[in-house]
């Protein structure tokens, strides 16, 4: 009796074939969101809405606007925090963002992919 798959002594070609097909595929779409990423913006704010930052998904920032009631002379530290706060904040959206759409594509397989986003 012939063994399914066609490959004298039981292999799998069948499989690793479907394997490599499903690979490329998810490499596509991976390809696809992370250029879809890129085109993003992402805005947070801090110091209640005093300093804004957005950053796109290829985590450049592109724009920060602080309202002049945040410019203080003799506190140049706190606009400063502040600014490092919404980056941050923007960040970690933008990071959210990239692994929400990572679990899309993987079915939420850990690991598969590392940092592409």
């Amino acid at each position: 009796m012939a063994k399914r798959g066609g490959f004298p002594g039981g292999g799998m070609p069948g499989n690793m074939n479907n394997l490599m097909k499903q690979a490329q595929r998810m490499q596509r779409q991976m390809e696809e969101q992370q250029a879809a990423l890129e085109s993003k913006e992402f805005t947070a704010t801090a110091g209640g809405g005093v300093v804004e930052v957005t950053v796109t998904g290829k985590r450049e920032v592109t724009k920060v606007k602080i309202d002049p009631e945040a410019v203080d002379p003799d506190d140049v530290e706190m606009l400063e925090d502040l600014i490092v706060a919404a980056t941050n904040e923007a960040l970690r959206k933008c990071e959210e963002e990239s692994q929400a759409q990572m679990a899309k594509i993987t079915g939420g397989l850990g690991g598969l992919g590392g940092g592409l986003f």
